[in-house]
């Protein structure tokens, strides 16, 4: 068998030149410090991806669009396809545990200084894979169709309707009516299977491609520290394998939560029924949930909902081009505001997020 497995790989190689990327790979090295374990979360989200797209497309082989067939095919999906619940558990859980690996990865990367030039691209790449993570978690939730999801759909969309001007057009755009109705599934679900898979896709090639061109970034304080004490470990196999094993325990703990906290499906929503009470978005939309509860219904003459939404929008983007106002300077100041500002951030969206869990 081995010389068997030795001419295929000398075939393979002769036509594919596998040894030259492996030579290339080996050669690739990580840095190797204290703060070495958050170079992991990134690939951490990539196979929570991947495990989005294999468990998506198999749902996807049963479910069936439309307010009288979207509910029963999910619920024909978990009580008849064998495996079938089993599937949608793991395809909800890591659709939540991907969104927490993303978050996660940003603020590692903004605190370890990682976004720093040469890598202000990698940084909006990687920020625009966050929103877009999102987006497919608010498109997806909607598709089975249950009450839970209905109401809390009706009641995120709402927010685009309190835009001065093109609000109210906006929101019969993203609705397909003036309502959450079968159009609105039809929407969400070609959102959420075509166009969101096709942008993410394009947006993590080119992701991935920048981190192979420049390699993993070295923390802020090597840059006083003389070559010889810098300590770095080959890509290819020592980090790829520590890789491989996070991997194999997020699988498992992926199953364990799948297996023994299996994802409910509910009720069937109805249009007509009164929303339940306590109706709230998924835990990754609760900070901002939050802080529009808390905003008065009118702040400087502008509507709360769209003020929330404005300073959400701006302060979005000014953390997306984060890379191009955090300037070093030599006594560090600069250096200094921006983790006070990565602090400030993080600590209210745990606190919103709480609160936002915890209070009717």
């Amino acid at each position: 068998m081995g010389g068997l497995g030795e001419k295929f790989f000398n075939w393979f190689d002769e036509r594919y030149k596998i040894r030259s990327f492996i030579e290339f790979m080996s050669h690739k090295t990580v840095p190797w410090h204290r703060h070495s374990i958050w170079y992991y979360f990134g690939g951490v989200s990539l196979f929570l991806f991947i495990i989005q797209v294999v468990t998506g497309i198999l749902l996807l082989l049963y479910y069936r669009v439309g307010e009288d067939s979207s509910y029963e095919s999910v619920q024909f999906i978990v009580s008849k396809v064998k495996f079938g619940w089993l599937i949608r558990s793991i395809h909800s859980w890591s659709a939540n545990l991907m969104i927490l690996a993303v978050f996660i990865h940003m603020f590692s990367v903004y605190f370890t200084k990682a976004y720093r030039k040469p890598r202000e691209l990698t940084w909006v790449t990687g920020f625009l894979l966050l929103i877009f993570s999102l987006t497919f978690g608010f498109s997806g939730y909607l598709l089975p169709w249950n009450e839970l999801a209905f109401f809390a759909t009706k009641v995120g969309t709402e927010i685009i309707g309190s835009i001065p001007v093109i609000g109210k057009e906006l929101l019969r755009i993203v609705r397909g009516g003036e309502d959450v109705t079968g159009a609105t599934l039809a929407r969400f679900f070609g959102l959420h299977v075509a166009i969101l898979p096709g942008i993410f896709t394009v947006i993590l090639f080119l992701h991935l491609l920048f981190i192979q061109i420049q390699g993993m970034s070295e923390p802020p304080e090597w840059e006083k520290l003389p070559p010889e004490k810098r300590k770095y470990i080959p890509f290819f196999p020592n980090f790829l394998l520590r890789d491989l094993l996070l991997w194999l325990i997020i699988l498992n703990i992926l199953a364990i939560l799948a297996v023994f906290f299996p994802w409910e499906l509910g009720k069937k929503a109805d249009p007509f029924a009164p929303a339940p009470a306590g109706i709230k978005p998924e835990w990754y939309f609760l900070f901002m949930y939050q802080t529009l509860k808390l905003l008065p219904a009118k702040v400087l003459f502008i509507e709360g909902e769209f003020f929330g939404l404005l300073i959400f929008t701006v302060a979005g983007i000014l953390w997306m081009l984060v890379p191009f106002w955090d300037v070093k300077t030599d006594k560090g100041y600069r250096n200094r505001l921006i983790n006070y500002i990565g602090l400030f951030v993080l600590i209210y969206m745990l606190t919103m997020t709480i609160l936002g869990y915890v209070l009717d």
